[in-house]
């Protein structure tokens, strides 16, 4: 299904041939990555667990986005909120208006299930410029503090400054 399209932009459905050209994409500017994640997110999508999203920027992948309409986890669990997960634009595409694009369709679908939605934020460097674009979009800090392997951290707790140290933010649609 597309969502999205205009002359250089198109954001449709993940598919299964997406998984390895995301994954290579991700290895290739020095990520951490596994096909697994996202062959995990096509199977909550034929489970309708997920919307998966891909952009394409002039025909090829450029980034991705998932929207869970009734996560599972986080600081809204099992409370009827979509949480946003898994964004990203790869290093090559970015400052062409995908991840606004990827955002705007990823809400707009979110606003279909609820008023609010949600998303988990890693605290590290490499999350700086989503930490400032959720903040320009609107999204402001849940409350519930600092998130660590999906569970709140505790004040003076040990954690480790990784992808699992999050700070969750909504916003209303």
């Amino acid at each position: 299904m597309t969502f999205y399209e205009d002359k250089n932009i198109l954001i449709r459905n993940m598919t299964a041939s997406d998984a390895p050209i995301i994954t290579a994409e991700e290895i290739a500017q020095g990520w951490d990555a596994s096909i697994d994640k996202y062959e995990m997110r096509l199977k909550d999508q034929a489970e309708n667990k997920a919307i998966s999203l891909v952009a394409e920027y002039q025909g090829h992948v450029a980034g991705y986005i998932n929207v869970y309409p009734n996560s599972a986890w986080g600081a809204f669990a099992g409370k009827g909120f979509p949480e946003i997960v898994d964004f990203g634009v790869f290093e090559k595409y970015r400052c062409l208006g995908i991840g606004s694009k990827l955002m705007d369709v990823a809400e707009e679908i979110a606003s279909k299930y609820s008023d609010t939605v949600y998303l988990g934020v890693g605290l590290h460097s490499g999350y700086g410029s989503a930490q400032r674009m959720y903040v320009k979009r609107g999204y402001i800090p849940d409350g519930t503090g600092v998130w660590y392997d999906d569970k709140v951290c505790e004040p003076h707790a040990d954690c480790k400054n990784d992808d699992d140290l999050v700070l969750y933010f909504s916003k209303k649609l």
